[in-house]
């Protein structure tokens, strides 16, 4: 019995892996659509976010029959309930996908971004697919220093998010408001989705400490 509900624990952990592993996949999509008005790419990204939300729904299925039916104490407990809060984080993770790839579906087939910001989200785009990827990584390993790097990423991130505003708001911006809103947006949505997936990192801390790190963005969605 033992053996099965350790087995249990390590499948939530492995499929909460999967879905930081499909929200990557998602973000690396959608920036590739955004960047090159592919509609058909877009749509993709739009399609499959239900299933993200269908192993969220999984996990904390399983993870409640954990919790109702096994009692678990102290590390087996902080795996399941920073289980429980990661998959949150990560279906949110996915929703920023999609609300990148509905942006770049909503003015197809003209481009959302202005040239002169569009190396900006290249960049973004790469940096977040890493912290995901790498997020997925510290799941499946429980490395608490790879964890905690993942702060440098982020700032890098939060770097390039606030450049942004540097730009639309110069005199030169001679791209119009409604590029300037979107170009705003955009960036929100990247800069948090970096800031979950720093969440996720932090989560795994817990499990293997005890102790919830303080870096790293806020929870708010």
């Amino acid at each position: 019995m033992r053996e099965a509900y350790h087995d249990q624990l390590g499948q939530l952990a492995g499929q909460l892996a999967d879905m930081c592993a499909m929200a990557g996949d998602a973000m690396e999509r959608a920036t590739a659509a955004l960047l090159g008005a592919d509609l058909a790419l877009a749509e993709q990204v739009i399609g499959d976010d239900v299933k993200i939300d269908d192993v969220r729904a999984g996990i904390e299925e399983q993870a409640y029959a954990l919790l109702a039916l096994q009692a678990p104490v102290a590390t087996d407990l902080r795996i399941v309930l920073a289980v429980i809060h990661a998959a949150e984080s990560v279906e949110r993770m996915g929703d920023l996908a999609l609300h990148v790839a509905k942006a770049a579906r909503r003015r197809h087939p003209n481009h959302v971004l202005a040239d002169t910001v569009q190396p900006y989200f290249a960049e973004m785009g790469r940096i977040a697919v890493e912290l995901a990827r790498e997020a997925t990584d510290i799941i499946r390993t429980q490395d608490v220093a790879r964890a905690r790097s993942l702060e440098d990423a982020d700032d890098a991130m939060d770097d390039l998010h606030r450049h942004l505003f540097t730009v639309i708001m110069d005199k030169d911006w001679a791209h119009g408001v409604p590029s300037a809103v979107d170009t705003t947006l955009l960036g929100r949505f990247y800069e948090r989705f970096a800031d979950h997936a720093v969440s996720v990192a932090k989560r795994t801390v817990f499990v293997v400490t005890g102790r919830m790190p303080g870096y790293g963005g806020s929870e708010e969605s």
